[in-house]
């Protein structure tokens, strides 16, 4: 008996420090659905209250603040009350530690609180009800199928605000996005929007659901017992959907119903003048699986630009250049037709290209038959032909001694240079400048930022200023000239 009653005392002390503890936690609401938003609130009793920092909760970053001072007499006695309040959205079930707060110079603690998650789900009895329907299911890697997304709102139901926060897409690329459309019955307003997505991989995906935060008026009574008006918000979710991606048959990547084009903005160029040609490839499908069309060409330089996809037409630039005649070849694309279910393969033509004033690729090798040689007879030289000879052996001695003479004076004055100067490279000349610097593309990564930049000023729309110290270090150091 006696242990009974020593229990029965710390149990009451136990319980009455409780209910009148400086610090006291809670989470509303109790229980908090995937993605909406939870409040953690402190009440701290005393006159002098260092609030604490509280950086997070749960791990969970804190997207607003609040805080409410209250002041009450009892038995002529003034109580002072702060509360505090944290706003969180929760991504899991947690408890929330206790936290110190430093109360008339006393440190105090809160009581631990449980934090209950559930996942979102559909009420199909609330006045905003939203659906999501796939026109597939089940389909290949890639596949396009559409989305409909369906808000059917209740007249009846007052909104002061709204916010919607569209799936997760993860593992699909979106395609497309189209705009709402709303239409009315007597008792429902109902928003149609639609996506157009394509599976990234193979195996069970799953969209999760759409959510609508809606904002209605609500009230509150403050410490004067008087009605406040507040903004209550409240999320209504859509149900998820499940999809299953298969793997493309014969190792196919693409998939799809697609065309192909190949066009140059000339055929006849002048040595070292770039042929710009524009591929196309149009149709349904996973444009985005597409890689780079620039080709490998023997004694030719290729520029490509990045791919870019704006609704189902995926575009790509190429710049050719070179000294010589060229062949542009057959750009290729292999899909897997959806339709005819097998493995197809598009192409576009050949683009011969001619540059003028171009070398000659081969050469004709001419062979003469050696011609016999006449025999002929030189008579011997008279004594006056003889005299004649030797004078002129004089003159042409004293014609090579007066050449030294002349050439030592030369060297040894120099009244001018002999040598004629090489025309210096003019580094304003783009198109030269990078012609020189392509040997040495891939050797020289300081050599690659230069000709990155000179690329996209000659081949694209960029207008960069080249670093001239780096470019004179590289022209320096490889005796470019």
């Amino acid at each position: 008996m006696k242990n009974l009653g020593k229990n029965l005392f710390l149990f009451c002390l136990l319980l009455s420090s409780t209910i009148y503890a400086s610090v006291v936690a809670r989470v509303g609401p109790a229980v908090v659905y995937s993605g909406e938003t939870a409040t953690y609130t402190l009440t701290i009793q005393g006159s002098d209250v260092k609030k604490p920092v509280i950086n997070d909760i749960c791990g969970n970053d804190i997207v607003g603040t609040s805080s409410q001072t209250s002041i009450e007499m009892v038995n002529l006695n003034y109580k002072k009350s702060y509360t505090l309040s944290y706003e969180f959205v929760p991504k899991k079930s947690c408890i929330v530690e206790p936290v110190s707060v430093e109360v008339d110079g006393k440190t105090e603690h809160s009581n631990s609180v449980k934090v209950v998650v559930k996942p979102a789900v559909q009420d199909k009895n609330a006045p905003f009800i939203l659906s999501l329907k796939a026109s597939k299911k089940d389909l290949y890697v890639g596949e396009p199928f559409k989305l409909d997304l369906e808000l059917k709102q209740n007249k009846r139901a007052a909104v002061v605000d709204s916010k919607f926060i569209e799936p997760d897409f993860k593992g699909f690329w979106v395609k497309h996005k189209s705009g709402a459309t709303r239409t009315e019955t007597p008792e429902y307003i109902i928003t149609h929007a639609s996506y157009t997505l394509a599976p990234q991989r193979e195996g069970n995906l799953t969209i999760p659901p759409a959510q609508l935060r809606i904002a209605t008026r609500a009230t509150s009574r403050d410490m004067w017992g008087s009605f406040m008006p507040q903004i209550k918000w409240r999320s209504y979710y859509s149900n998820s959907l499940n999809i299953h991606a298969k793997p493309l048959p014969n190792n196919a990547k693409i998939v799809g119903s697609f065309t192909i084009s190949a066009v140059a903005d000339r055929d006849e160029i002048t040595p070292n003048e770039a042929v710009n040609v524009t591929v196309k490839v149009q149709g349904d499908g996973n444009l985005e699986d597409i890689g780079s069309f620039k080709p490998y060409i023997d004694g030719v330089n290729v520029f490509a630009e990045k791919i870019e996809i704006k609704g189902n037409t995926l575009t790509q630039k190429l710049a050719f250049v070179s000294d010589r005649d060229f062949t542009i070849p057959s750009f290729k694309l292999a899909f897997f037709n959806l339709k005819t279910k097998r493995v197809e393969q598009i192409t576009t033509k050949p683009i011969q290209i001619k540059v003028k004033g171009s070398p000659k690729q081969t050469q004709n090798l001419k062979i003469e038959k050696a011609t016999p040689q006449k025999l002929v007879m030189k008579k011997a030289p008279s004594l006056e032909s003889e005299s004649s000879m030797q004078i002129n052996s004089i003159f042409v001695i004293i014609a090579f001694i007066l050449g030294l003479i002349i050439g030592a004076a030369l060297i040894y004055f120099k009244p001018f240079k002999i040598a004629k100067r090489e025309k210096k490279l003019n580094i304003k000349d783009e198109k030269l400048l990078l012609l020189k610097l392509l040997p040495y593309k891939d050797i020289d990564e300081d050599v690659r930022k230069i000709i990155t930049v000179l690329e996209g000023n000659f081949y694209g729309e960029n207008k960069e200023t080249v670093d001239k110290k780096l470019l004179k270090e590289i022209l320096k150091k490889y005796d470019i000239s």
